[in-house]
């Protein structure tokens, strides 16, 4: 029977992604670990490869196709001595397929697909009967989260999904054609409810609608530029940090000369390769993770993830640090930095960077850490506060360098001093707390000869 090949998830909070390009066309021969399709995420793109052998006899989805779900089909392959010409003009008709999702060629933890939810309990609610069996109800997790936000039954609408499951773009379009009906409150519910004035309209979650904000321009006046999946992503996890993530905010000044003179002292060591080049070449951004790295680990109780039932109290230091891309950012981790020489950690950030601006990180490389660093000092930038990156407890937010007129020993004199905010989840580290941990950053930074022994 012919394989079906479905749309993979590509990381745990994957939902949807673009189809990028087909590797492979129609009749082509496709042996197990053949690269199939180019798959893009909100954060890299990614090659798939195949599992099974066979001969691709129909893509399902053609490439350059956005917004694609996860476990959706994208293409049949005919297995051996079948026919291919007939399952390609059978269509996308495979319920009876063997099903295989492709495989990302990272060698990435990838989360189960869901399995089917079991049918409903007898209720007035699903239309069944104390003595009658609920029919089996197919459908995907974000499916059925939409359907529930806006009151419809999914009984009433059409899967079109593998099997006749019911997607997301199913839930929209029955939305939009109004043919999803709401589901009827309990019988019993509604009798016992006291007659209650309908409610004022109230704004959405998000604010104002489109439309309205629109208004406020004149058209011709703007021009408008669609959401990419990575601002999208961008906008959802900020929105979701501020809205369930209590932000608490600690702020100090580093002195930094002892650490650039040791920087240059450093990087005057450093073994010169075949063509003349340094080995390694470190920042000021790499004694900061460092520097984090260390005081995550002298303050233990700071090294922490919140979760609703748990602390989650880390041995080693897994420092994000947030990298400027083209339509965003993305937060690169340096893993146990606590453990790894100035060398390593500059050789790996500058490893990181490249690949982030090509987008070609691995969900492995950027996903996950315990704390994280974002740094606008090369843009002049004094102070500012951060947003916490789930599932993070703390970000770091480091302001320029400068010189500044500060009191020593009574006198006036001059010194470069660097401001630096830590933001922290107040469920997790509190204010006591996050104060331990910025005043070890800041020993030290301003003792930094520490992060060399």
């Amino acid at each position: 029977m012919p394989i079906s090949i479905l749309m993979p998830a590509l990381s745990p909070t994957m939902e949807k992604g673009n189809l990028a390009r087909w590797l492979k066309k129609e009749g082509d021969r496709i042996k197990s670990g053949d690269v199939l399709a180019e798959i893009e995420t909100d954060k890299a793109t990614m090659e798939v490869e195949a599992v099974d052998e066979g001969t691709l006899a129909k893509i399902i989805v053609p490439e350059g196709t956005a917004d694609v779900p996860v476990n959706d089909l994208i293409a049949l392959i005919a297995g051996e001595g079948e026919d291919a010409a007939a399952i390609a003009a059978g269509g996308t008709a495979a319920p009876a397929a063997k099903v295989t999702p492709a495989t990302p060629t990272p060698a990435t933890p990838q989360a189960p697909s869901p399995a089917p939810a079991p049918a409903p309990a007898a209720s007035p609610l699903n239309g069944h009967g104390a003595g009658e069996a609920a029919p089996r109800l197919f459908a995907s997790p974000l499916a059925r989260r939409i359907a529930k936000e806006s009151g419809v039954e999914l009984t009433l609408i059409q899967g079109s999904g593998p099997r006749g499951r019911i997607v997301e773009r199913d839930v929209k379009a029955a939305l939009a054609a109004g043919t999803a009906k709401p589901a009827a409150a309990p019988a019993a519910a509604q009798e016992a409810r006291a007659p209650m004035p309908a409610p004022a309209p109230s704004p959405a979650p998000g604010g104002m609608s489109d439309e309205t904000i629109k208004k406020f321009f004149p058209v011709g006046s703007y021009e408008e530029i669609p959401h990419d999946n990575m601002r999208k992503t961008i906008a959802r996890r900020l929105v979701e940090a501020k809205q369930t993530i209590p932000h608490f905010y600690l702020t100090v000044d580093c002195a930094l000369d002892a650490l650039l003179a040791l920087r240059e002292q450093v990087n005057a060591t450093a073994a010169k390769e075949k063509d003349g080049t340094p080995s390694f070449k470190t920042s000021v951004n790499d004694f900061i993770i460092k520097a984090l790295a260390m005081a995550l680990i002298r303050v233990p109780d700071a090294n922490v993830t919140w979760t609703a039932g748990a602390m989650l109290k880390h041995k080693h230091a897994d420092v994000g640090v947030a990298v400027s891309i083209p339509g965003g950012l993305i937060t690169p981790v340096i893993r146990a930095a606590d453990t790894k020489t100035l060398s390593t950690i500059s050789n790996e950030m500058k490893d990181y960077a490249a690949r982030a601006r090509a987008r070609k990180l691995k969900p492995e490389e950027y996903q996950g850490g315990t704390a994280a660093v974002s740094n606008l000092g090369m843009f002049g930038i004094k102070n500012f506060s951060a947003v916490i990156n789930p599932p993070h407890a703390t970000i770091l937010a480091v302001g320029a360098g400068e010189q500044r007129v500060i009191v020593k020993d009574g006198q006036p004199s001059v010194a470069t001093l660097m401001s630096v905010t830590l933001s922290t989840d107040h469920r997790a580290v509190d204010g006591a707390l996050g104060a331990k941990l910025i005043s070890a950053f800041k020993d030290l930074v301003e003792s930094p000869m520490g992060m060399l022994v």
